[in-house]
């Protein structure tokens, strides 16, 4: 096998796991940012509607993040498949991304196909 086919599949490998840890990296960061405005909120001096707005465009940003995480994920996948034929003779551990994992979309669009039941 060519050397910068090697050194390409390497560097891509290095990247797409680079790029899916800064990823999960934002939802995290996100995910504590909300509990520090939700624990501000529980403030005895602060009415418990402050901060709502910013909560919802959290929230929403969240989703974004996670359709981006999947995406993602679907870019991992397709890289696998040129892997597998242009790189075919790398003896590195071929990724496995569940066809569920790829599938999923962003809650928006959840919401849309089915409404929460009241």
């Amino acid at each position: 096998m060519d050397n910068r086919i090697v050194a390409d599949a390497r560097n891509l490998k290095k990247l797409i796991r680079e790029a899916e840890a800064l990823a999960d990296e934002a939802i995290m960061s996100m995910a504590r940012l909300k509990q520090a405005m939700l624990a501000a909120r529980q403030n005895p001096m602060v009415e418990v509607n402050t901060g709502q707005r910013a909560l919802l465009r959290l929230t929403e940003a969240e989703s974004y993040a996670l359709s981006m995480s999947t995406n993602l994920l679907r870019v991992h996948d397709e890289l696998s498949k040129v892997a597998r034929v242009h790189a075919g003779g790398d003896p590195g551990y071929e990724t496995k991304i569940p066809e569920t994992d790829l599938g999923a979309a962003p809650a928006r669009q959840l919401r849309e196909q089915e409404p929460l039941q009241a």
